[in-house]
């Protein structure tokens, strides 16, 4: 028996991790992705507790971890390096039963790539429609027009994602967050804190990656597209005059290595992620900002529930899909919801009176309540088979 085939389109993380879910449990899959090289892009990102828990169900948690670098003491401070809060790593490892981990973008893409046999991803493939209900897939490859049919397309194409305004076509696309970000993964030996530090309208962030790198990002208000001829000068700019390690940290960054995005995110949620036998996820269905550090972390549980409540694709797909909605519409559009709030109270606050009582505020937190408060949006267990 051959078994059930699916076509995922966007070979991103999100779709990659869906693309193993299905194939773990029998599945045929094929993966559309647009690019000529299946590659991810960027720099580094956080693995929450619930990531890592999605990653152990698909069988890739212990090479995953054995890539990154577990969590370090950290926090969050102000631009002159005072601790507002912080983070006890063995505590919210308690809480939690696992704790974060910084990794590559790239060497987790890699990871998730190799778990999938090599005929199943298919590059070069520029998907040009999708019919939700023949279930039927039309693509252009080296020029030349073709269609695949499946029981279940899965629609992972990313931020402007081509399904959703296709099968959605009243929901405005994302729009601009306010901010601009600036990213890059260096060598870096040194010890460093899982930290965050907040300025008026600014946020910086680093992250150990565990293989002798470290990711920074810096965030600013700013108006959309914004480009500077040296976007490390302009870094240095907003930073410059921040507490150690950000200078040293800048200092050790060549210039080619910073990558420049505005954020977006979309405002208006979905009203549903599925649209007949079409299922969205990851950003392509609640792109999100990234100040809970959840992007990635919500497409590997959409992966994880959609594999479980689909099966081996032999029972009722229509029932299973609604199921996929019911579970992970809810929850991932709480947790974009937050994101945003967390922006506004965080990296975007800039009224000098506003900031001031958010510092104190934070500062008078118990660390137990403010680790309860991290733990909140981590706190999830994929669903048992």
């Amino acid at each position: 028996m051959d078994g059930s085939r699916a076509i995922v389109v966007g070979g991103g993380i999100g779709g990659l991790a869906a693309a193993i879910a299905l194939h773990r449990r029998g599945w045929r899959v094929t993966v559309l992705e647009r690019a000529a090289e299946l590659r991810e892009v960027g720099a580094g990102l956080t693995l929450m507790a619930n990531a890592l828990r999605g990653l152990d169900a698909l069988g890739l948690g212990e090479a995953v971890r054995g890539r990154g670098a577990p969590e370090t003491p950290g926090g969050l401070r102000t631009s002159t390096g005072r601790w507002l809060s912080r983070v006890d790593a063995p505590e919210l490892t308690r809480v939690l039963g696992t704790g974060a981990l910084g990794i590559h973008r790239a060497t987790l893409h890699d990871l998730l790539r190799r778990a999938l046999p090599p005929s199943s991803l298919l590059t070069g493939a520029e998907v040009v429609a999708v019919d939700p209900d023949r279930v039927r897939v039309t693509y252009r490859r080296h020029g030349a027009p073709a269609e695949l049919d499946a029981d279940l397309v899965v629609g992972a194409d990313g931020l402007h994602s081509l399904l959703r305004s296709r099968l959605w076509p009243d929901i405005p696309p994302p729009v601009y967050a306010g901010s601009t970000a600036w990213r890059a993964a260096i060598p870096w030996a040194a010890p460093l804190p899982m930290a965050v530090s907040w300025g008026p309208g600014a946020e910086f962030g680093m992250v150990p990656l565990g293989d002798g790198r470290v990711y920074w990002y810096g965030a600013v208000l700013a108006p959309p597209g914004g480009h500077a001829p040296d976007e490390l000068a302009e870094v240095r700019r907003h930073f410059g005059g921040w507490h150690e390690p950000i200078r040293a940290l800048l200092a050790a960054t060549p210039p080619g290595a910073v990558l420049r995005n505005d954020i977006f995110h979309l405002a208006t949620p979905l009203p549903s992620y599925v649209r007949g036998r079409v299922a969205l996820l990851g950003d392509a269905a609640h792109a999100m900002t990234p100040h809970l550090g959840q992007g990635a972390c919500q497409a590997i549980e959409d992966a994880v529930v959609l594999g479980a409540v689909c099966g081996d694709g032999t029972g009722d797909l229509t029932a299973a899909l609604a199921a996929y909605d019911r579970q992970r519409r809810p929850r991932s559009q709480a947790v974009a919801r937050a994101a945003a709030r967390t922006a506004r109270y965080g990296q975007q606050l800039r009224n000098p009176a506003a900031v001031a009582l958010r510092n104190t505020l934070l500062r008078l937190t118990p660390s137990r309540l403010a680790l309860r408060g991290m733990a909140r949006y981590a706190d999830w267990q994929p669903p048992r088979d």
